[in-house]
């Protein structure tokens, strides 16, 4: 009767043409299967809050071009015994709906140039830029609408009619009747800026190249 026969060990390969990966020192960073991707959160703010502030010094030049844009509304006094009445001159003209109008047109080229802008200087994105280029159009749109109307006639119509005389038609202050028009800008740069990423935006790397077998961070083979 014979003993059974143990399986012989597995044949070890020590051809010069197999490099086996040591595995890194302890307290050694990864490489490879954890990487860091773009810059680090606290340079991604201080780029986000450089971004908000220029972004927003831009409602300069808008506030600007609405202050010489905008259509005049046409304004006339009256005396009525001893007190004076101001009326719109045309009452069936659109000049006020013109003002909103040209607000809410440059706040959307506004929002395009700027959302082009900020892509083309960070391709990458991020959470920071994306509500920077938000928070930066609102205040944008703001700072405008304050601008144009401090740029624009005064307040106070009835000294303004009394100044002019009795039936000459002046121009009313500025106004911006519909205050939904301060979101053209920040809106229409997300939305552009959205738009852009997902077209020209940087792709995420393949997890591995077709053909080639997934390695772990050490560079040996999955099974």
């Amino acid at each position: 009767m014979t003993a059974p026969l143990t399986p012989p060990p597995p044949p070890h390969d020590d051809s010069p043409h197999q490099v086996r990966q040591a595995p890194p020192p302890a307290g050694a960073p990864v490489v490879g299967l954890y990487e860091q991707d773009g810059p680090g959160m606290k340079t991604e703010v201080r780029e986000a809050a450089v971004i908000t502030v220029a972004v927003a010094l831009g409602g300069v030049l808008f506030g600007l071009l609405w202050w010489w844009l905008a259509p005049h509304v046409p304004l006339v006094g009256d005396e009525v015994g001893k007190s004076w009445v101001v009326y719109i001159k045309d009452s069936e003209g659109e000049q006020a709906a013109g003002v909103d109008g040209t607000f809410t047109l440059l706040g959307l080229a506004f929002g395009l140039v700027s959302a082009v802008v900020v892509f083309l200087l960070r391709r990458r994105g991020g959470v920071p830029l994306v509500v920077a280029l938000g928070v930066g159009g609102l205040l944008g749109s703001f700072l405008a609408w304050r601008l144009g109307v401090w740029l624009g006639p005064g307040s106070d119509v009835i000294a303004h009619a009394k100044a002019v005389g009795k039936g000459v038609t002046f121009s009313a202050p500025l106004k911006l009747g519909a205050k939904g028009a301060l979101l053209a800008w920040p809106l229409a740069a997300l939305l552009v800026h959205l738009g852009l990423t997902a077209l020209f935006g940087p792709r995420d790397p393949e997890p591995y190249q077709q053909g080639q077998a997934p390695k772990d961070s050490y560079g040996a083979p999955l099974t």
